[in-house]
């Protein structure tokens, strides 16, 4: 660790393991619910269950992504952060702003909006709390003695985000409206500007990790960018066949939606061909295995599997399936949750000082979560055709179907269970490195503290 306000980001990766523990435990509360165990139903009912699992994700993931900055930007800038109290200010008001809002879904406060269901009270201080994030990174930033490409696309990405929030703060009495640029902050988020966090932080890991020079690194970030612009703004249309816009959508989603994989699939030749060319004798081989594999399987996940099912012809079918499910799964972990646990497993032997990325939990959390989230993604895939064809070829009550696909769930929870079991292991290592210490500022990134 090059300097002391880096030691922030630990916070933010602290908050992150706690709020991804807890989507995870309302996981399981709607797996089980699924399979007829719903016993928390009068306290927890599934829609509860469903908002707070998906809105943590949400939130842990920008969390992650603001740590990862905290972590990234004073290092690329070469300078401490411009305000490290207003770090700690930004870090706390966020918890405050996330507890309230998940706190209030148990009580029925929301808008009722599909992963935008936090109350539009809450909404203002997360524009404040935003804005503050953004105020410090970009200070810092162009306070510093230079503005790297890696450092520049991955602010770019924050900056976008914060600002593609905006239009679903936006009332609308159409639904058809509301649903039109509802879908501009989800979609353009995860499937557009969240993709140059990613590179960004892709970007960095691989010119830690690989020894790669940073002016070829930083080429593909080019690349990455363009076609994520390219095919991310337009590819929105896929969420527009069937809400009630011009049918122009059909025709201009399906074919944007074609060159979505493009940039997944450049992300994971990017990181494949730098792990090739470098020196590949990093001690941190656990952070090497998040990263390249954030970069695989987010091709898979958000790129083959969401072309697979975005096509107008196939969409008719799958449409609002668990198909989506498993799409959604293992897209979000390969995309975005994987390249923050790549960079939390990267950041933590340097700001601890201490030893742990050659253990072999840490090994074991790589496998057993990856194992298990591939397994959920299977069983999900299997029970979605199966519900493709009960439900919309032969017409079948949902209801009945949802009776007909209920095994598959048994086997997600138990695939699921393994899930958990590596995260669990992840985080008991994050414990386990401890707070951060001064005394791995002098120290250098391959040289660490044994625990």
């Amino acid at each position: 660790m090059k300097y002391k306000s880096q030691q922030v980001a630990y916070w933010f990766f602290a908050l992150c393991m706690l709020l991804f523990a807890l989507q995870i435990v309302y996981g399981f509360i709607m797996g089980f619910a699924r399979i007829g165990m719903d016993g928390l139903h009068d306290w927890i009912p599934f829609n509860t269950a469903r908002a707070v699992h998906t809105n943590l994700l949400v939130v842990w993931l920008l969390t992650g992504f603001m740590g990862a900055a905290y972590y990234i930007i004073p290092e690329e800038a070469q300078r401490e952060l411009v305000s490290v109290k207003l770090a700690y200010v930004q870090l706390i008001s966020l918890a405050v702003v996330g507890v309230a809002a998940i706190t209030g879904y148990h009580f029925n406060i929301w808008e009722g909006r599909k992963f935008l269901e936090i109350p539009r009270e809450l909404d203002y201080l997360v524009v404040v709390n935003v804005l503050l994030f953004l105020g410090i990174i970009l200070a810092t930033l162009f306070k510093g003695k230079r503005q790297t490409t890696t450092a520049l696309v991955m602010t770019m990405g924050l900056v976008f985000a914060a600002l593609l929030y905006l239009p679903g703060m936006i009332w609308f009495d159409s639904q058809v409206t509301d649903s039109f640029f509802r879908w501009w902050v989800v979609h353009l988020w995860v499937e557009g500007v969240w993709e140059l966090i990613m590179g960004g932080i892709l970007a960095f890991l691989l010119i830690k990790l690989t020894g790669v020079d940073r002016e070829v690194i930083e080429k593909w970030l080019y690349v990455i960018v363009g076609l994520t612009f390219l095919s991310g703004i337009l590819g929105t249309g896929h969420h527009y066949y069937y809400i009630g816009v011009n049918k122009i959508w059909l025709v201009v989603g399906g074919v944007f939606s074609a060159l979505e994989p493009l940039a997944f699939l450049a992300m994971a030749l990017f990181a494949v061909y730098m792990y090739r060319k470098g020196e590949k004798n990093h001690p941190n081989k656990i952070a090497l295995f998040w990263t390249i594999g954030a970069a695989i399987v987010s091709f898979i996940g958000a790129g083959l599997l969401g072309f697979a099912h975005t096509l107008p012809q196939t969409n008719l079918y799958t449409h609002g399936t668990l198909v989506t499910a498993m799409h959604g799964h293992y897209a979000f972990w390969g995309a975005y949750v994987m390249i923050v646990l790549a960079i939390i497993s990267y950041a933590m032997p340097n700001i601890t000082g201490r030893k742990r990325h050659d253990k072999t939990n840490g090994h074991l959390a790589f496998w057993l979560s990856n194992i298990g989230m591939l397994g959920m993604v299977v069983a999900l895939g299997v029970a979605g055709v199966v519900q493709v064809y009960l439900e919309r070829r032969l017409s079948m009550d949902f209801m009945i179907a949802q009776e007909e696909v209920k095994i598959h769930f048994v086997v997600m929870l138990l695939c699921a269970t393994m899930f958990a079991t590596g995260i669990g292991i992840y985080i008991y290592e994050f414990i386990k490195y401890g707070r951060p210490t001064n005394e791995a500022l002098s120290k250098k990134e391959e040289t660490v503290l044994v625990s």
